[in-house]
């Protein structure tokens, strides 16, 4: 009788055949099929690995995702202005879609009450329209191009110039990603990560694909913070990405008119600053802190308004006050993305205090210079005033009353070369993402 052949014997057979016949002719052929498959899906799949990867990055710190993975150009959710919220111990945060935009932080102050420290509305549908972007993820391209034009190996790109009368770029054209509607794609009691698909728009090569996680916790030291990761990736050319999170900080909670004598600023890794024209735009040059009579030194603290008067034209042409990029210039030894503590603010009344670690290579800081009472105080923090018995608090968002901080890149670094900062703002497909990371640890003094 003929005995079964064992599965080594069937293998040793496959390899090298006493014979070949049609059968083992086919067996070969769906043998070769097979691994052509295998090889073309493998290359196809290192294409998409970027896409997946990021959202396995931008989901860090989110407990739970969807069943479903998102598309690669996931739809805009249905309702823009829907708030989501996520809360810990002693936090609470409030998003909507549209921007990826926080709209409410509540923290505690010294006595333990909480407060809102974040500027904006308490309507989502106020956002709409709103020109001074409180709250929202900015981009595809951070603040401002110089004449809204820029190159990639030697190509000249022109985008849509939406500042001064058409003289240059700010925060990615005229419909930035501050006004898109974003993808809520995870959500859970303390996180929530948002997306956006950039098809080439406002005239940027190429396109994109971001994650926005915003993630709230006690740190290590039981202190309440904020995390938010911004991760970007070029799918198909090589394109420009800095994004930032613009938000409007108000750290005495409206009980003052002002920040100016409240507030005090440390900036303890900025001795400099990128310097500007009449119109904010680079003209090439670092400046160091020691300008204007020291004016925008804050290596060491300082309230906010102390050197403010010498800060003339600082800020732009007939302008007083600070609307700057500073260089943050890490210690011996750190890695130029480490994430550090560039920033520091308290506030004297309500003895709330945040502080901002980076992995960006510079912050910009906005004294609100341009605010004249035309947009309103939201009237849950008015009524929290009332009710505490601070009754003088400005009704409108008066000039000087926040501090924007935006963690980013060295500004129109793009049209720099010089300056060596193209690694970190161009980005190429198959590449490495673009990674915005910031904490925000908040304490009472």
């Amino acid at each position: 009788m003929t005995q079964p052949l064992h599965l080594r014997d069937r293998l040793r057979f496959l390899a090298c055949p006493a014979r070949f016949s049609l059968r083992v002719v086919l067996l070969y052929c769906y043998i070769f099929l097979g691994i052509l498959a295998l090889l073309i899906y493998v290359m196809h799949f290192k294409h998409l690995g970027p896409s997946f990867l990021l959202g396995l990055v931008a989901s860090q710190g989110v407990a739970a995702l969807p069943q479903s993975t998102p598309t690669p150009t996931p739809q805009a959710s249905s309702d823009a202005w829907k708030t989501y919220t996520i809360s810990a111990d002693n936090i609470t945060a409030k998003l909507i879609p549209y921007g990826a935009r926080l709209t409410s932080l509540l923290v505690p102050d010294r006595e333990g009450r909480l407060q809102d420290v974040v500027v904006g509305f308490d309507d989502p549908t106020q956002y709409r329209g709103d020109d001074n972007y409180y709250g929202p993820v900015v981009g595809r391209y951070a603040n401002r191009i110089k004449n809204g034009t820029f190159s990639i190996a030697g190509t000249q790109y022109d985008i849509p110039k939406n500042e001064n009368d058409g003289l240059d770029t700010l925060h990615g054209g005229d419909v930035g990603y501050d006004q898109r509607n974003w993808t809520v794609i995870a959500h859970t009691d303390t996180s929530i990560t948002f997306s956006f698909y950039d098809h080439a728009l406002e005239g940027f090569p190429g396109d994109v694909l971001t994650h926005a996680t915003y993630t709230v916790a006690n740190g290590p030291d039981g202190r309440p913070q904020l995390t938010t990761n911004l991760v970007s990736l070029a799918l198909t050319e090589a394109t420009p990405i800095m994004l930032a999170n613009h938000i409007y900080w108000n750290l005495n909670a409206f009980r003052d008119q002002n920040v100016l004598q409240d507030v005090t600023l440390q900036l303890p890794l900025s001795k400099r600053f990128i310097a500007t024209d009449g119109i904010l735009i680079p003209n090439g040059t670092i400046s160091t802190v020691d300008a204007y009579n020291g004016a925008p030194d804050f290596t060491s603290p300082k309230l906010v308004g102390a050197d403010i008067n010498d800060a003339v034209g600082l800020c732009g042409t007939d302008c007083t006050g600070y609307d700057n990029c500073w260089i943050i210039d890490r210690p011996t030894g750190y890695s130029p993305d480490s994430l550090v503590p560039a920033l520091y603010m308290h506030s004297q009344n309500t003895g709330i205090s945040l502080e901002i670690s980076t992995n960006t290579p510079a912050i910009q800081i906005y004294s609100c210079n341009g605010q004249d009472g035309s947009d309103p105080v939201k009237q849950s923090q008015i009524d929290r005033n009332r009710a505490e018995g601070y009754t003088n608090g400005p009704t409108t968002v008066l000039k000087n009353a926040c501090v924007v901080v935006e963690t980013e890149g060295w500004i129109d670094g793009i049209n720099q070369p010089s300056w060596g900062q193209l690694d970190n703002q161009i980005f190429t497909p198959g590449g490495e993402p673009a990674i915005n990371h910031a904490v925000y640890r908040f304490g009472t003094i």
